[in-house]
């Protein structure tokens, strides 16, 4: 589905398998953010179809965290034509821990060519300038990419519509998740596109969703 110019979203919305929201970045930038499952990733590709994007036009894969709900699919893609980006502290991460993760949904870790290693700070995609924060607490090396020129906030498992992303996982941090989510608070933001549920769209509900997020889940946290 077309949000914007240039910004398509396929929100996950079965709710008895466990899989991500997807988001595409079009023009000269031609970025998917969290192929998801591997098993899901042919589905994911026919919506993307009907809106006009190809696997071709696929330059960029950009993972917000390991978790394979979100990253798995990264796999299939060839890292000799796409570039597949990943913090470099979520890669350290799955050469322990992270990779254990997979075997507690029964599946195995998957190889995955991380050709475009991500940290803290300024990443230009194309003609596009992107802001990558190291946002961890869901996992260690979590990231939001934030894309000032269309003020979108791709959050992954961070945050999301009234809620947050567990902190129970192995590598997960409730007091680090709590400090990530008031970084990400302060950002002009008015798209908030969450790695899962629904999306929080213009400035106000934006405020009102990290507002209420701080005030009635952090206590929990």
């Amino acid at each position: 589905m077309k949000l914007a110019e240039n910004l398509y979203v396929y929100e996950w919305t079965n709710y008895f398998e466990n899989n991500c929201n997807s988001y595409f970045i079009g023009g000269a930038v031609g970025a998917l953010v969290d192929p998801g499952l591997s098993a899901h990733l042919p589905d994911l590709l026919r919506r993307m179809s009907r809106d006009g994007i190809g696997k071709e036009d696929i330059k960029i894969v950009v993972n917000t965290h390991s978790h394979p709900d979100h990253y798995e699919a990264s796999a299939l893609f060839d890292g000799s034509r796409v570039k597949i980006a990943l913090s470099e502290i979520e890669m350290d991460f799955m050469k322990g821990p992270g990779a254990y993760l997979y075997g507690l949904f029964g599946l195995k870790a998957p190889d995955v060519d991380v050709n475009l290693p991500l940290k803290e700070g300024e990443l230009q995609l194309g003609a596009e300038t992107f802001q990558v924060s190291i946002v961890p607490g869901h996992s260690p090396g979590s990231i939001g990419l934030y894309w000032p020129a269309k003020k979108v906030l791709f959050s992954g498992d961070v945050i999301f519509q009234m809620n947050v992303g567990r902190s129970d996982f192995p590598g997960g941090d409730s007091k680090l998740l709590r400090e990530s989510i008031l970084s990400l608070s302060r950002l002009d933001v008015e798209y908030l596109l969450p790695g899962h549920m629904g999306m929080v769209t213009g400035r106000s509900n934006v405020k009102k969703n990290f507002d209420r997020v701080i005030e009635e889940i952090f206590p929990y946290l």
